[in-house]
């Protein structure tokens, strides 16, 4: 069974029904499987045959689900590129992956021509199970960026998982405004949308000046964003966090992890806890807080069904509950490998377990907690410093916004902590280092203390939020 098949569910059983509100057009199941098989027929007429590669350079825009869901109907492999992305990286992506098209805004207006000279009904494509679906490209923050391999069923997996663990149904209403080049608004956005059949508005980007609006306009159920879309929402008056609060079922975060404060002063504004989950592009979910059930400030939860989890200590035994280790995992989630990287696909798998890279720790009541990337680790006088624990205290004072900490090197040490820190604007006046520094060294052990303390308007991030370390030294330039 491959995706097709699954979502026709939606698609076909549920054709006269809302589907998607985009940019003010509401449209119905049957009008996206009709968009859909047209532009299957146009990129068809362009020779695309199964296998061959599409990829696109889009914002969020419903010509990018008419592109997707063609592609799954052709058993075309969909190449979803950051639209952040410039001529160096997109260069390497392009080389890589060979795609038959590469669809810019440019190049929409000739494809949504062509796509409606054509009916809307479309043959059925046979296809396996474990058919590639997409080619989905890691950020490349420590290394040249490589594609990771989707399958239909690591798609499919994912969203009958999240569905189900989520208690997403017809009647949410889903307001999406992830980038849909990320496998978190693709793998999970798109796919948890087409599968359970509820309603979604689609936004183009997230906007912290227009999210009470949206939120109060469309009245939705279901949110996925990330840890800087809920500090944004933490802006809104309290009032109208109550409102958006009220009509709301359930707020997910992930791609980057979630400071516990966030969450705390979220539930307090909001009166939601939001759901904590963990993925990676290589694996789409794979570990996630319970619906019904605790959902523990800074931890991720349980895993998924299906999905195996491992940690291990640098010889590969497993360390006991409460110790620190690399996270491995098994599962039907996990994708094959990387595109023809057979050194990489070999380097990132052990006897069949996937290296995450990320260094966790399981409680005896079975939550899995995430220290850091292991490339993160820092290593102080022979110490182990894991930055997440210093981010967190120190997102825990008044006076913070956000906190980063990374390695600087030392001569003595090897290596130090240094946090950079971006105030609350309400209380910038207000952020003393050295008041900072004290707090660090009353709390926290000598070792894990800061060396510096820097401020900055902003972290440097990717498009989905998550900071990229490498970048802090200019961002204090």
């Amino acid at each position: 069974m491959n995706l097709r098949n699954r979502f026709d569910t939606s698609l076909r059983l549920r054709a006269a029904e809302p589907a998607l509100e985009w940019n003010g057009t509401t449209y119905t199941f049957g009008d996206i499987d009709a968009r859909s098989n047209r532009m299957a027929h146009a990129l068809a007429a362009r020779g695309f045959l199964r296998g061959d590669r599409l990829a696109v350079y889009l914002v969020n825009c419903i010509d990018f689900v008419d592109l997707f869901l063609a592609s799954v109907k052709l058993g075309v492999i969909f190449v979803p590129v950051n639209i952040l992305y410039r001529e160096r990286e997109l260069s390497h992506i392009l080389s890589d992956a060979e795609p038959k098209l590469f669809v810019t805004e440019k190049e929409l207006p000739a494809l949504r021509a062509e796509a409606a000279r054509h009916i809307p009904e479309l043959p059925e494509t046979p296809l396996d199970s474990a058919a590639p679906a997409a080619l989905v490209y890691t950020s490349g923050t420590t290394g040249v960026s490589k594609g990771a391999i989707l399958t239909h069923n690591n798609f499919a997996v994912n969203a009958a998982n999240l569905v189900e663990a989520w208690r997403i149904t017809a009647e949410d209403r889903f307001l999406l405004a992830l980038p849909l080049f990320h496998v978190h608004a693709l793998g999970n956005g798109l796919h948890c949308w087409l599968f359970s059949g509820c309603r979604m508005r689609l936004l183009e980007r997230f906007e912290h000046e227009k999210a009470a609006a949206e939120f109060l306009d469309f009245r939705p159920t279901l949110f996925f964003g990330v840890p800087t879309m809920y500090v944004r929402l933490l802006d809104l008056p309290p009032e109208r966090a109550r409102e958006i609060g009220k009509g709301m079922r359930l707020f997910v975060s992930g791609s980057a992890p979630l400071p516990a404060q966030v969450l705390e002063d979220f539930r307090k504004m909001f009166g939601h806890t939001i759901l904590e989950r963990y993925g990676m592009t290589e694996t789409i979910m794979n570990i996630s807080n319970p619906y019904d059930g605790e959902r523990r400030p800074g931890s991720v939860g349980f895993p998924l069904p299906g999905v195996q989890a491992r940690i291990l200590n640098p010889q590969g035994q497993e360390v006991p509950d409460g110790e620190t280790g690399e996270l491995f995992l098994k599962g039907p989630n996990v994708f094959p490998g990387y595109w023809r990287r057979d050194d990489a696909t070999r380097a990132a798998f052990v006897a069949g377990w996937f290296k995450t890279g990320d260094i966790a720790q399981r409680s005896p009541d079975g939550y899995y907690t995430l220290c850091g990337r292991r490339s993160d680790l820092i290593i102080s006088g022979g110490f182990n410093i894991y930055p997440r624990e210093i981010e967190e205290f120190l997102m825990e004072q008044p006076e913070v916004a956000e906190a980063a900490v990374a390695a600087q090197p030392d001569r003595v040490r090897g290596e130090v902590p240094v946090a950079y820190i971006v105030p609350r604007a309400d209380l910038r006046g207000a952020c003393d280092t050295n008041a900072l520094e004290a707090v660090c060294r009353e709390k926290l052990a000598s070792f894990k203390c800061p060396r510096r303390f820097i401020i900055v308007d902003k972290l440097p991030r990717n498009a989905l939020g998550k900071v990229q370390k490498h970048l802090l030294g200019a961002a204090a330039q």
